[in-house]
């Protein structure tokens, strides 16, 4: 995975920036730098760079908006923020965040010749930023407590569940005040104030120089944590990047583009295996296809056979159609199975009461059983009839041939109301 580049805009009155190479998770991947624009550049020419703008120069707010997105809330916003504004409107950019889980959505409020300056400067150093965020939106936020964080005479304040806010003020103790940390003892008509907890980042250098301060403000907090920020405070943002849903300046006119190579890059080795899974795909189900083809040309074949065997005369038009019709018509103008049984139990009765008779050959159509019988006499054939005829049964003898063992005979067998074919 690329790294990202965070790099942090000077504040107003210093020249150097600073930057950091985060990996994913956002652990530095190296150590924090400080220096010109050109040369953060030629560092992080291949990482994807984050900005972070100085939030003294924008105004982070959460106003009343209606329902909506694209051009129809972004033209609502200037109006639902007039009374927080001091300029024109027309010489301001409004670039709107993701509506909470409350309801609220993030504003972030800057002039238009403070971004533009921005990217001219970074676009002169060879720097094209995907993300220009304020430093302030990056600060944890502590469920318990109030997040204080001073760098030089800035004071930035987050409480839970708010956006952050800073206050440019010295000494600490009249910033506090105005941000409303500490209660103002010269405001009589300010409410008793409940104090707060809170946690306080700052570098070394800060800390030296605001300690007596704070350490004569104890009684004004609940309690008060110190946190020493020993590689400054980017490393510190840095762990929130990932994690907080902090405004992207770069919307609208300002849109980042696209890099669709790198985009490409990024994606090629998993668009070569989803076309190699696509060509395997489509191979197998070819092969499957061809092989259904050649068993379906195998079973044509098969009924072809089979009707022209049951239905010599017809010719096969819809095979299956045809011979279900011909089945039902059997169905319809036969008795059943039962005469056939019938038919049979009255045969076996006849040649077993008749000495030395046997049945040579045997067809059942139509009600009528056909049958080559071979018996000593004549006699012998009179008897089997007159023995077949008492089982409820027709039987005629058709014809007869003298042979060596007796008399051979065409017999038919029927039911006595039956007309037998010819």
């Amino acid at each position: 995975m690329p790294l990202t580049l965070l790099l942090r805009l000077p504040l107003p009155g210093q020249t150097d920036t600073e930057w950091l190479s985060i990996d994913e998770t956002g652990a530095p991947a190296g150590p924090r730098q400080r220096g010109p624009l050109t040369l953060a550049a030629a560092i992080g020419a291949a990482a994807k760079l984050v900005v972070l703008a100085p939030a003294t120069q924008i105004l982070l707010a959460e106003p009343d908006l209606p329902p909506g997105s694209g051009v129809k809330l972004a033209r609502a916003v200037p109006f639902a923020l007039e009374e927080q504004l001091t300029e024109d409107i027309d010489q301001l950019y409004f670039a709107i965040g993701r509506r909470g889980a409350a309801g609220k959505t993030p504003v972030a409020v800057v002039s238009r010749e403070i971004i533009e300056g921005w990217l001219a400067m970074l676009n002169a150093a060879g720097l094209t930023p995907v993300a220009i965020l304020p430093d302030i939106s990056l600060m944890p936020e502590n469920p318990g407590q109030t997040v204080l964080w001073i760098e030089n005479d800035r004071l930035a304040v987050r409480r839970p569940g708010s956006l952050p806010f800073t206050v440019e003020l010295t000494p600490v103790t009249e910033a506090l005040m105005v941000a409303g940390v500490i209660p103002d003892p010269s405001d009589e008509s300010q409410p008793v104030k409940v104090p707060e907890s809170a946690i306080l980042y700052l570098s070394r250098e800060d800390w030296l120089r605001v300690q007596d301060e704070f350490e004569g403000l104890i009684d004004k907090f609940d309690s008060l944590k110190i946190q020493l920020l020993a590689d400054g405070p980017l490393p510190w943002l840095a762990r929130e990047l990932s994690a907080r849903n902090a405004v992207n300046l770069l919307q609208g006119e300002f849109a980042a583009e696209t890099d669709y190579g790198a985009r490409w890059r990024q994606w090629r080795v998993a668009a070569a295996l989803a076309a190699a899974l696509l060509v395997v795909h489509v191979g197998a189900q070819a092969l499957q296809l061809r092989q259904a083809k050649r068993q379906t040309a195998a079973l044509d074949a098969d009924i072809a056979q089979i009707f022209a065997s049951a239905m010599p005369t017809e010719t096969a038009t819809y095979p299956r159609r045809q011979m279900e019709a011909r089945l039902d018509r059997i169905r319809k103008s036969a008795v059943g199975p039962q005469y056939f049984l019938h038919a049979m139990q009255a045969l076996g009765a006849g040649v077993a009461s008749v000495p030395k008779t046997s049945i040579d050959a045997l067809s059942f159509r139509e009600q009528t059983v056909d049958m080559k019988v071979t018996a000593l006499s004549v006699d012998a054939l009179s008897q089997l009839s007159q023995v077949i005829g008492k089982q409820g049964l027709a039987a005629e003898i058709q014809s007869s041939t003298p042979v060596a063992t007796g008399v051979e005979a065409h017999m038919r067998i029927h039911t006595q109301s039956a007309h037998p074919h010819p």
